[in-house]
């Protein structure tokens, strides 16, 4: 069962992510969107995504340090394991708490304002719920491990993480860790197969050409195009 939920599950999730995002980008393309529900109501958006958006980015941030950095990269730079473990509560509860705050309030959204929940598909509501439960799960982890027990995920979780992309994973690393780690792991592999069904894709559209389009010049067709003086009619001669 080990080798099935900790080495089977999280290949076949992957799997299903790269040929997903190269099936929806052949096939769907008028669908790689976010479904923006702007128009419909601004004033909870403007609150909810800057929180969830930020939030979420320190929430990577801090799981690429975890996950991908070794801990012997840290040590050699000199972050002792008790600096580390401070900023990951700190800086990673902050962010965590970001992250659900504007979840919670894009939800509450959906739910209340009329036409924001009309444009609200299936496959929205699933990926809402799978985000809430790998964002509660990765929450419950950080404090579970601080109060009741300190369990050093960069000896167990990261080494197998790291060992799925380098095709070397021990299934027996994830069996030793805490039940929560494990159910975080899960969902977060499970979120990942079922990305590219959902608005997440526009993750891979960020609009970089935005920064060095040219500037676009809007001019008024009641613009006095000769300083202070009236436009002329077509077929009036120009003064001189």
């Amino acid at each position: 069962m080990d080798t099935f939920l900790f080495l089977i599950v999280p290949y076949l999730c992957l799997a299903v992510f790269v040929v997903g995002h190269y099936w929806r980008w052949t096939y769907d393309k008028f669908g790689w969107t976010t479904r923006s529900s702007q128009l419909y109501e601004n004033r909870l958006l403007r609150w909810g995504s800057p929180l969830f958006h930020f939030g979420l980015l320190g929430v990577i941030g801090g799981h690429v340090v975890g996950l991908v950095v070794p801990k012997g990269w840290t040590d050699a730079v000199g972050v002792s394991e008790g600096i580390y473990h401070f900023l990951a509560v700190s800086l990673g509860g902050l962010a965590g708490v970001a992250t659900v705050v504007g979840l919670v309030i894009l939800v509450y959204r959906r739910r209340t304002v009329g036409p924001v929940f009309m444009a609200t598909t299936r496959m929205d509501k699933l990926m809402y719920v799978f985000l809430a439960a790998v964002i509660l799960l990765g929450m419950w982890n950080t404090v579970a491990s601080s109060i009741f027990g300190h369990y050093d995920y960069r000896e167990g979780v990261s080494v197998w993480f790291r060992g799925i992309f380098t095709f070397r994973p021990d299934p027996a690393l994830m069996a030793e860790a805490p039940l929560g780690f494990q159910l975080h792991a899960l969902v977060a592999f499970a979120l990942f197969a079922l990305w590219p069904f959902t608005r997440l894709v526009h993750v891979f559209s960020a609009p970089l050409g935005y920064i060095t389009r040219p500037y676009i010049v809007y001019r008024s067709r009641d613009e006095d195009r000769e300083g202070t003086r009236a436009p002329k009619r077509g077929w009036e001669k120009a003064s001189r």
